[in-house]
């Protein structure tokens, strides 16, 4: 029985389409068809798969086309093409837009399971440490999977809030490594004075207060994992070291003659546009190159909708079981307020949402005016002194204007009804009259 990720062909000729869906499922390849590329983009849109598989002649949409599409979309799903036209320009300009490889018509049942076996992504390994429902993080973890059976130099960039950490996480835990240590540094955190010896170590009397000899993170890392976090925040000088630490692989500790030998394997993070940092002189071009080796760019939370209301669910049990609630649900409205918001700070926002959703639920079930999404991260800090937080329906002064914000908000995005409006905040239309005519009455709200 096929069973994995499947394979998407996509081919406007039904018997060509067939027979390749046959020759992959009697291979125990699970596969899935599309006969043209609006079709397959539909599809990709819901379902997370293992390879595209694609013609070039169709219409309306050429296989060309529907290459740029993925990889605007899904930049790390692998396309195979077929053509039946040996055309070196087509050839070329495909493998500028990204496409693996060409399949040329008529092809043998071997060579496409070959192409199948060389670029497949497997299978996402059952991993409770990763939540990925939408096909663009399957495809993600996937990929992570299949660079985690290799020691290659990992590069992770992204937006900050992504969950660059995450993935360099299951990497090593899906790696020969994971048995090593996993060591993490923050080169943004550490003052510049400070870094040097944090990363390479130091031996005794290298300097003032070195009394005994220390391991840096490199050695610490030894037989595991070194994740240099926000590396274009490393001072240049030093980018200098760090270039002949990834060239020879070995370390040389302050104060120190003998150099140590390592074993170990690198993934480094920015959420700086490389290129660019490069380009200022930021970031040296040597050293982006030699850490570019296997580039992993993580999308924004916005860009993988399917994940948000998983995230939600995950991060309202683990802060509700810490909290003493373990019991609390989302209710429908509450999930479509967080389905609909923009997550300018990613997963790391979203978390930061549900930590406040588990302190404002009023009920096991917490309703859309419990998420307050409108909290600006340069409001003024709540007065936290005991007579700021009373029981029952009275507020700080700051909650009532999160409360009324969100309320207003959400009531000129429905055009005013209040029955919408109701729904999407989780209270009645009556409970919310009352509440405007409040804001009224403050002078707080014009009709």
């Amino acid at each position: 029985m096929a069973k994995g990720l499947p394979i998407l062909v996509v081919e406007d000729d039904p018997n060509l389409r067939e027979a390749v869906c046959d020759t992959l499922e009697l291979a125990g390849q699970a596969a899935v068809s599309a006969a043209g590329g609006e079709e397959a983009l539909n599809l990709l849109d819901t379902l997370a798969v293992a390879l595209v598989v694609s013609d070039v002649r169709m219409m309306p949409m050429d296989g060309i086309t529907l290459l740029k599409e993925i990889r605007a979309r899904y930049p790390h799903l692998p396309v195979v093409l077929m053509t039946a036209f040996a055309e070196v320009d087509r050839a070329v300009e495909a493998m500028r837009c990204g496409a693996c490889d060409f399949l040329l018509k008529p092809f043998e049942p071997k060579a496409l399971l070959e192409h199948v076996a060389r670029y497949r992504l497997p299978e996402v390994l059952d991993d409770e440490r990763v939540i990925a429902s939408d096909p663009v993080s399957r495809n993600l973890f996937a990929l992570a999977t299949r660079v985690a059976q290799t020691d290659t130099t990992v590069l992770l960039t992204g937006e900050s809030g992504v969950g660059k950490e995450v993935v360099a996480r299951y990497i090593h835990h899906h790696s020969a490594r994971r048995n090593g240590p996993f060591v993490a540094i923050n080169c943004a955190a550490i003052p510049d004075s400070l870094l040097e010896a944090t990363l390479f170590g130091y031996e005794k009397g290298a300097f003032t207060g070195a009394q005994q000899a220390q391991a840096g993170k490199f050695e610490q890392a030894q037989n595991g994992t070194l994740l240099l976090d926000e590396v274009t925040e490393m001072p240049l000088g030093l980018q200098a070291k760090l270039l002949r630490v990834l060239q020879e692989r070995e370390v040389e500790r302050v104060g120190g003659k003998k150099p140590v030998a390592l074993n170990i394997r690198i993934i480094a993070t920015s959420n700086r546009d490389m290129a660019a940092a490069v380009a200022k002189g930021v970031l040296r071009e040597d050293v982006y190159y030699r850490l570019n080796v296997f580039p992993l760019l993580i999308p924004s939370l916005r860009q993988r909708p399917g994940d948000i209301i998983s995230l939600a669910r995950h991060f309202l049990a683990e802060h509700g079981g810490r909290s003493g609630r373990p019991g609390l649900q989302l209710s429908p409205a509450a999930e479509a307020v967080l389905s609909g918001h923009a997550w300018p700070g990613n997963v790391r926002e979203l978390e930061n949402v549900m930590q406040r959703a588990v302190i404002f639920a009023a009920g096991e079930t917490v309703e859309a005016a419990a998420l307050h999404l409108n909290l600006s991260p340069l409001a003024a800090p709540a007065d936290t002194s005991p007579a700021a937080v009373l029981p029952g329906d009275i507020k700080s002064d700051n909650m009532r204007d999160l409360e009324r914000e969100h309320i207003l908000d959400t009531l000129a995005a429905v055009a005013g009804s209040r029955k919408l409006a109701g729904e999407r905040l989780g209270m009645s239309e009556r409970t919310l009259r009352y509440k405007l005519k409040q804001f009224r009455d403050a002078g707080l709200f014009n009709e």
